[in-house]
């Protein structure tokens, strides 16, 4: 088979493969089954997939996770990892809004309502999700289940 030929029969291998092809390819490539390379190929191909969709992850039992936080490491790992993602993130997002609101203020074509409906939105925003994180953060210090293990 040539390069050209090659090329065209491993993308109607992979249509094949996925259930892609649409109604004049499979004759195609029925007709490129007839050679016994194009169809060693087509077997070995359906086998990798065969194995590859029969393949699962196997869940670790809940002993494992409980001593897995167990260890120091572990939820030192994990808290240093939340407060680098939750200080980056802060970062970026105080940088941009700060850089769009002085790009929003120093806008003169913008209207006036615009901006006051921004500002507004903006600053509702910040309350609920202030309000939301109090609220969480009372109710996690008042919890009395909050030491129960599963």
């Amino acid at each position: 088979m040539k390069g050209m030929e090659t090329d065209r029969f491993r993308m109607l291998m992979m249509k094949a493969l996925d259930g892609e092809l649409a109604g004049s390819e499979h004759s195609e490539f029925d007709n490129y089954l007839r050679d016994e390379e194009c169809q060693q190929e087509w077997i070995a191909f359906r086998k990798v997939k065969e194995a590859t969709m029969d393949l699962k992850l196997s869940e670790a039992a809940p002993e494992v996770w409980d001593g897995y936080w167990k260890g120091v490491y572990n939820r030192t790992e994990r808290g240093i990892a939340w407060l680098l993602f939750t200080a980056g993130a802060l970062l970026l997002l105080g940088y941009g809004a700060v850089e769009f609101v002085e790009k929003l203020w120093l806008d003169t074509q913008a209207p006036l309502i615009v901006k006051i409906g921004i500002f507004t939105l903006a600053g509702g925003s910040f309350l609920l999700l202030f309000s939301v994180i109090r609220e969480r953060w009372f109710t996690s210090r008042h919890d009395k289940y909050k030491k129960v293990q599963r």
